[in-house]
């Protein structure tokens, strides 16, 4: 197919780029709201064209549409992109409301184009490996989980993503670490309780937060995010009643890591299968849906799901109580 790429973004040139060109697939323009921009990044990148026109990006001779805009026009160059026809894959959040956030959904239902979230990590094959084993009952009944997701945010990122554009660090990775939470145990989150801070990144939104909440009826999760840890090491530990998975090193966009079982004094490493990138995976599926094979790897009800709690975690941190969702 050829695709429009919505939004001249870091994460678009050095990952989903190489992943569409990896599946054969072919970037025919590039939007930017700076029409300079869009030619400079269209040459560095080899794009065929490039525009500052969103109605001329989406109505040329192109089949799908990858958005990676800054998380406020997510919206409307998704609505463009599906009144246009075309199948989308969209960076998450889908948007800063949920109602917006549904209305994408259903618009790209009625207009029958194949419209999913690029959660990444759910090709990754710690994430898939521990999903599995907790299907199987490997550890029992789930009692808790925690995730950390902490990074030193780098000096070349430190821009919309800490302002009101970006929506901080909640909007950014703990939406991440709810897709992992439904991905990996299959239960939805119900409630949340946050508190979120600025720890020298951002005078606005949070650039450190912590959740807890509980999924489904009994189960406890914790989620720690934040932009100013260096040398933190990502993963998630899930405690069952007969034992635990510790995953390590699994939450950012490469496909690192190690998953290990706990389980009558016995410490496992579980095998893990080879995987070269985390992004071409979910370009294949997504192109599989769209020849009518299967479903993405995160559909638009899975990006619906992940931003609403989200937003509740901003609403809990915002009004200082727990929110149900």
């Amino acid at each position: 197919m050829r695709w429009a790429i919505l939004g001249a973004s870091n994460i678009a040139a050095t990952r989903v780029l190489p992943a569409l060109r990896e599946c054969g697939e072919t970037a025919a323009v590039v939007l930017s709201g700076d029409a300079a921009r869009a030619e400079d990044y269209r040459r560095t990148h080899d794009i065929e064209s490039a525009t500052d026109d969103l109605r001329e990006a989406v109505g040329g001779d192109v089949q799908a549409a990858y958005i990676s805009s800054t998380n406020d026009k997510h919206f409307d160059h998704a609505m463009a992109a599906i009144d246009a026809g075309l199948h989308v894959l969209c960076e998450k959040p889908l948007s800063f409301d949920v109602t917006q956030a549904q209305k994408m959904v259903d618009a790209a239902a009625a207009a029958g184009v194949v419209f999913a979230t690029n959660h990444h990590l759910r090709t990754h094959p710690v994430h898939r490996a521990a999903r599995k084993m907790l299907a199987e009952g490997a550890i029992g009944d789930i009692l808790s989980v925690r995730v950390s997701n902490t990074i030193l945010l780098r000096q070349a990122l430190r821009g919309w993503r800490l302002d009101g554009v970006g929506g901080g660090v909640v909007l950014d990775l703990a939406v991440h670490d709810i897709d992992t939470l439904r991905f990996v145990t299959g239960m939805e989150p119900t409630t949340v309780t946050a508190v979120g801070v600025c720890q020298g990144l951002s005078d606005g939104p949070a650039d450190a937060a912590m959740t807890s909440g509980v999924l489904g009826t009994n189960t406890l999760f914790s989620l720690h995010d934040a932009y100013t840890v260096p040398g933190g090491v990502t993963g998630f530990e899930i405690h069952g009643k007969s034992g635990t998975l510790v995953a390590t090193d699994c939450m950012r966009p490469d496909p690192t890591g190690t998953l290990r079982m706990i389980t009558n004094g016995q410490d496992t490493a579980v095998p893990l299968e080879a995987v070269d990138n985390l992004y071409a995976p979910g370009i294949r599926a997504f192109v599989d849906a769209v020849r009518g094979d299967g479903e993405p790897v995160a559909t638009g009800h899975d990006g619906l799901r992940s931003v609403t709690a989200a937003l509740a975690i901003l609403q809990s941190i915002d009004e200082g109580r727990t929110v149900r969702l």
